[in-house]
């Protein structure tokens, strides 16, 4: 185990953390800010919360060289700098989506803006977690989060079905990582990840059958965390019954989160016995791509259609996850960024014209959107192609960086099934287009009012969506960078 003690903590290990002791500060600020519980009040909780983020920014960019913090069990390298600027992009973007929906809405509260910063504060630790140990804080603060974001709707059944449904799932997931986390242990005798890496060739060829079980367990773990098939079910449920600016948080934070900790874990820590699971993440990516893009088809409510979505593109990023080299690990980098814009860009839109207080939004209803606005219809369509993986979007440029990395890694088939759910894919992302388009709405449109935070979010994340599929030359240098810092 790590050999840490408060004797040899130091300055050095406390500013390691600074990005994440910042967002839990001004977590518990915004609590304080909101005990008066007046309207006047709560107007602040939004800027002290996009404050926090911004310092905890600054402070993840000012970070001098690489290193270790607290003997080894948490890493300041490339890559937790590049996933951290990441997960703070997408704790901003979820703060902006809120803004006007959680005061239409009734659930503006200083819960609502803290826990959002504390769940940042989780995905923050998983991106430099060097121990197991911290894998599971970093897991946990984030899950714990997100089980109450997600029944913030109290009186809300769907609301209370989905938040107790994640709890009890994700708490049976939780232990099946923990059982592998103690079966690998056993083996090894260490939780920090490098040294399970040195040690556990030789521990896997002397007990081979507990060396399956603790990677097989930890594998239903991290599944569950980034909504793999066949530990999927619960996801459709929860992102239909949370708030739309939660379930915008959900599809792009813990999912980027858990893909980062994978990474940690099975790269550094599982890396010598990666014939042992590359495999099979090579199947969880299939069958997650497939089932996914499958289930999205037969939906006519979009943010069930969104759920399905973001399976199947677990399932993609499980392609970057099954060549763990450094082309697979800059491909997830580079489509986890892709996916932040466009995912949290078309939530903004979603969490717009939902229908006030049933937190349901039906396919239907895009019905002469275009006609109505016209601005709105044309970012959902770019948000809709690049979701899809046409040209000329990011979503376009993250899936050939994903198969090109399987391609190189001698996995053909892998990209080529990939290929062909992308194409399968594109039937339900364009359906919605020309719902817009070319259908007229049967009833006469409500009042669509969209605050500033709102317009900031769809304009910035279509342009970026449209400018890094054009120019991606740029990020996919930053997210080489980051994978070159990883190993």
């Amino acid at each position: 185990m790590s050999d840490i003690s408060f004797a040899n903590i130091g300055f050095a290990d406390i500013a390691a953390l600074s990005p994440e002791l910042i967002l839990v500060a001004f977590a518990v600020i915004v609590l304080a800010a909101d005990l008066p519980r007046s309207g006047a009040g709560r107007k602040s909780l939004f800027w002290l919360s996009a404050i926090g983020v911004a310092l905890a920014a600054v402070a993840c960019l000012s970070w001098a060289g690489e290193g270790e913090a607290f003997a080894g069990s948490f890493v300041r390298d490339g890559f937790t700098t590049a996933l951290d600027l990441i997960f703070l992009l997408i704790t901003l973007l979820t703060l902006f989506v809120s803004y006007g929906y959680v005061r239409r809405e009734g659930i503006e509260s200083g819960e609502y803006y803290g826990l959002v910063l504390l769940a940042g504060s989780g995905m923050l630790l998983l991106a430099g977690a060097g121990d197991m140990i911290v894998v599971f804080l970093g897991l946990e603060i984030l899950s714990v989060a997100s089980y109450v974001l997600a029944g913030l709707f109290r009186k809300n059944v769907r609301s209370n079905e989905a938040s107790l449904k994640y709890l009890l799932l994700g708490a049976m997931s939780t232990a099946f990582l923990l059982y592998g986390m103690a079966a690998v242990y056993g083996l090894t005798g260490a939780t920090n990840l490098k040294a399970i890496g040195a040690a556990l060739p030789e521990a896997a060829s002397a007990s081979p059958f507990l060396t399956y079980v603790g990677v097989g367990m930890m594998i239903v773990g991290f599944g569950f965390k980034v909504a793999a098939v066949p530990f999927h079910m619960w996801t459709p449920d929860v992102y239909e019954g949370a708030p739309t600016a939660v379930t915008a948080f959900f599809t792009s934070g813990p999912k980027a989160a858990a893909f980062a900790g994978a990474l940690r874990v099975f790269v550094t820590g599982l890396g010598g016995v990666s014939e042992q699971w590359t495999g099979v993440i090579a199947v969880l990516a299939i069958l997650s791509m497939t089932i996914g893009n499958i289930g999205a088809i037969a939906q006519k409510e979009i943010k069930r259609m969104l759920a399905y979505s973001s399976i199947a593109h677990a399932g993609y990023l499980l392609i970057g996850l099954a060549v763990p080299g450094v082309l697979g690990v800059s491909a997830i980098v580079f489509y986890l960024v892709a996916y932040t814009l466009m995912n949290l860009g078309a939530f903004s839109i979603v969490a717009v014209l939902e229908k006030r207080g049933t937190n349901r939004t039906e396919m239907a209803d895009y019905a002469g959107l275009a006609k109505r606005r016209p601005g709105m219809a044309l970012a959902m369509t770019i948000f809709m192609v690049s979701l899809g993986g046409l040209p000329p979007t990011v979503g376009f440029v993250a899936k050939f960086y994903i198969f090109s990395a399987a391609v190189e890694q001698g996995m053909i088939t892998l990209a080529v099934i990939g290929a062909l759910n992308s194409l399968v894919s594109i039937f339900y992302y364009l359906r919605v287009t020309v719902i817009m388009y070319m259908r007229e709405r049967s009833e006469p449109w409500p009042e669509i009012p969209v605050d500033w935070a709102t317009r900031l979010v769809m304009v910035g994340s279509s342009a970026g969506t449209i400018l890094l599929g054009v120019l991606p030359a740029w990020l996919w240098s930053e997210a080489r960078l980051s994978a070159l810092g990883f190993f």
